[in-house]
C-alpha cells in the first residue's frame, strides 16, 4: 500500500507542477473516462436492483389519475393580455 501512495504522491506533485493547460488537458483525459466507466457501472447496477424490486423498465404507459378537483362547468372568462408598459 505503501508503494501505490508513494506513486499517486508523485504523480499527483507532477500533475501539480504543470502549467495550467497541460494540467487540464491531463485531468481531462483521465477523469472522462472514468467519470463516463463510473456512471456506466452505477446505470447496470441500479437497472438490475430495480429489476430485483420489481421497479425495472415498464413497455406501458403509466395510468392517468382521475381528477377530483372541482368539475369544470363553463369555460373561463378571457382575460385580456396586459403588457410590460416599457418601450
Amino acid at each position: 500500500m505503501q508503494s501505490i501512495a508513494g506513486w499517486w504522491d508523485g504523480f499527483e506533485l507532477w500533475v501539480a507542477g504543470l502549467p495550467f493547460i497541460p494540467q487540464f488537458l491531463v485531468v481531462l483525459i483521465g477523469m472522462v473516462p472514468i467519470s463516463f466507466a463510473i456512471a456506466f457501472v452505477l446505470d447496470r447496477a441500479l437497472r438490475a436492483i430495480f429489476r430485483l424490486l420489481g421497479r425495472g423498465d415498464r413497455s406501458e404507459p403509466p395510468t392517468p389519475v382521475a381528477a377530483t378537483a372541482v368539475p369544470v362547468t363553463a369555460a373561463a372568462p378571457v382575460r385580456p393580455t396586459v403588457g410590460s408598459g416599457a418601450r
